[in-house]
């Protein structure tokens, strides 16, 4: 089996309370793949980490995951699979 750690990046800016991760104070682990794919989605970065962490934060707070989970998926992971799968987007906001 090959090792993951390389497709892992740190989501900066969302603690995981109680957690501790080898990665920096206030960093998330997620993988890179996923990154890739729901930047096809969502473009825009400062989008993207605004919607990952949002959804991170509901996710910890006991919100229920929108997708299929497995025991390796950290609450970015999630949140960026639902992403991908069109589960969760960008709030429309309309002009008058």
């Amino acid at each position: 089996m090959s090792d993951d750690s390389s497709k892992i990046v740190a989501f900066p800016g969302t603690e995981v309370p109680g957690k501790r991760s080898g990665s920096a104070k206030g960093n998330v682990d997620m993988r890179s793949d996923l990154v890739d794919q729901a930047a096809k989605v969502i473009p825009e970065p400062p989008m993207l980490i605004n919607l990952v962490s949002a959804r991170v934060k509901q996710l910890n707070l006991g919100r229920p995951p929108l997708v299929r989970t497995d025991h390796r998926m950290g609450a970015a992971d999630i949140a960026l699979t639902e992403i991908i799968e069109g589960k969760i987007g960008p709030k429309e906001v309309e002009e008058d």
